[in-house]
């Protein structure tokens, strides 16, 4: 939190180092989240891109109010949203971020692998938008309920009821696919 602060000071005296030092350190969190909102691997990296190109124009009045993964964090989930709204209806292919493990034993393995990797984002797009952004906010990027709330413009339990039935949900679909 303080080394945040820090760079945001740094930045917001036209230091491309605190700049880059940032975009370093969340780039991976914020492009796992936009993939997991977006399912779509290009637009994801658009997402993220976008939101450090936005970022950055701020440069000089930017001001920390929260904590810096989360302000991010929230501006790509607001994009992903937007994005979401105008795709609503549209038939989109999905393209995931490849998953390589070298202890994989050949093909066999790969393929397990591989499997693993699409599942979770499989599961998580079977959830309505509004608690698949929740859960992934909150587990994927540790954002708490109340983070959340501010984020979002909602109230804080609005957003642990989408947490709550988007469990539930997940809890369910689990179960019918083991007694499958």
């Amino acid at each position: 939190m303080i080394e945040d602060r820090i760079l945001v000071w740094k930045f917001n005296r036209g230091s491309k180092d605190a700049f880059r030092r940032i975009y370093e350190e969340h780039k991976n969190d914020l492009l796992g989240l936009a993939v997991s909102l977006l399912r779509d691997k290009s637009i994801a990296e658009d997402v993220v891109h976008d939101v450090f190109v936005s970022f950055a124009e701020t440069v000089g009045t930017f001001n920390l109010s929260g904590t810096l993964k989360g302000y991010l964090s929230t501006c790509v989930a607001n994009r992903a949203r937007d994005i979401n709204r105008l795709k609503t209806g549209q038939n989109v292919e999905t393209d995931f971020i490849e998953a390589t493990d070298t202890t994989s034993d050949g093909p066999p393995g790969n393929l397990i692998v591989c499997e693993r990797a699409n599942f979770l984002p499989d599961l998580l797009a079977r959830l309505p938008y509004e608690q698949r952004e929740v859960i992934v906010l909150h587990l994927h990027q540790e954002m708490r309920f109340r983070e959340i709330a501010g984020a979002l413009g909602l109230s804080i339990n609005t957003v642990q009821s989408r947490y709550r039935y988007g469990i539930k949900k997940l809890r369910t679909i689990l179960d019918n696919e083991v007694t499958k």
